[in-house]
């Protein structure tokens, strides 16, 4: 137990690939004493030295580059939980952050979506595009359903949309805090070709954005308050929140709750009547 804990990282490499078949990657499965691949085999479809990835299971191979890291996760089939934990325990920090463009969310989480009749709810992705909302949310926020793909983006929306310049009661002051957010938010996603590609639409279709993004200022979007005004509603306060979707660091939760009662009781109106 004492040596398991001194050799942490070996140790999880030697469980992984005893989990996985030989067969599977077209390696023979005759005269093996223990399951799963040998450590030959792992070296092979990492690419590495097979008495360099010895060593490393026998803790004595030195720190690995993220790159070998990259190249063993792979090897060994890794989830994206257990490729982290693999880089937490062999560099004491997460893998840095790569960007990819986010899948169709799964049907469970539409429905957690759907769940907040009151609160509009959408799931971005790290450069803000909405990969995911509920009927609040087009009713309050945008009509996201009515856009083609590449149109729904959240910076996009607001910085050339006069419908949502008019119904914030601070567009200036909520425009340069969602810039702010959304460097920081690209920053940890390591999204910089999509965001060089963003930047430069905005920057040509709202000289506002650009000189903002000039700035250089950053913020976290957490949890706050926005203040808009909807043609159906009027003045509308929301508390809004963000979450990142567990297995998904590229996509973040965002849940507007209406600020009273008497809100929320509008909103679900609102939202029953557009459904029957």
């Amino acid at each position: 137990m004492a040596r398991d804990e001194k050799n942490r990282l070996g140790s999880y490499l030697k469980d992984r690939r005893s989990k996985l078949d030989p067969a599977a990657f077209g390696f023979p499965l005759a005269r093996r004493r223990t399951p799963g691949l040998r450590r030959e085999e792992v070296a092979l479809r990492a690419n590495v030295s097979s008495t360099w990835y010895t060593w490393l299971e026998q803790g004595r191979g030195g720190a690995p580059s993220a790159d070998v890291l990259d190249r063993i996760s792979r090897a060994l089939v890794l989830t994206p939980g257990e490729r982290e934990h693999l880089f937490l325990i062999a560099q004491d920090r997460p893998p840095k952050a790569k960007y990819t463009v986010p899948e169709a969310i799964s049907e469970q989480l539409q429905r957690v979506l759907d769940s907040f009749v009151s609160s509009p709810a959408v799931i971005r992705s790290a450069i803000w595009d909405v990969v995911a909302w509920n009927r609040a949310a087009t009713l309050i926020l945008s009509d996201y359903s009515a856009m083609e793909p590449g149109e729904r983006n959240i910076l996009r929306i607001f910085f050339t949309d006069p419908h949502i310049r008019n119904g914030m009661l601070d567009w200036e002051q909520e425009a340069r805090f969602m810039v702010a957010a959304f460097r920081a938010d690209v920053a940890r996603a390591g999204a910089s070709q999509a965001t060089k590609e963003l930047v430069a639409q905005l920057s040509e279709a709202s000289p506002e954005f650009g000189a903002m993004w000039q700035d250089n200022e950053v913020a976290s979007y957490g949890e706050g308050y926005k203040n808009i005004v909807t043609g159906t509603l009027g003045p509308l306060t929301l508390e809004y929140s963000s979450f990142t979707v567990d297995g998904h660091p590229d996509l973040g939760l965002m849940i507007y709750t209406p600020a009273s009662r008497d809100m929320a009781s509008r909103i679900e109106r609102l939202v029953a009547g557009s459904t029957d």
